[in-house]
């Protein structure tokens, strides 16, 4: 199994098209920074077929510093989240 960088999809992308490496990866950039941004204020991002990005909140709770196994309060914050769509799911597996 490869894991693939931006680069090696840019360069499978633009194998099958016929724009140039540069337009997309002004393509990936700008949806990229779109989804981040729309996220980031909040809003859910639906890629029908593929997923759905949002934001989920993580409660407040207690963790442990591992170097001096002392407790410690770790704060409520917003994370990232990723849901597969139906085409995707079915895809993989």
């Amino acid at each position: 199994m490869a894991n693939i960088n931006k680069d090696a999809l840019v360069d499978s992308i633009s194998s099958g098209m016929e724009l140039s490496k540069k337009d997309i990866e002004a393509v990936i950039d700008s949806l990229t920074d779109r989804i981040t941004e729309e996220v980031r204020n909040g809003n859910k991002v639906t890629i029908t077929g593929f997923g759905t990005f949002r934001v989920s909140k993580r409660a407040a709770r207690k963790g442990i510093n591992p170097q001096t196994k002392e407790s410690i309060q770790i704060p409520e914050m917003s994370v990232p989240k990723f849901t597969a769509g139906k085409t995707l799911k079915e895809a993989v597996r």
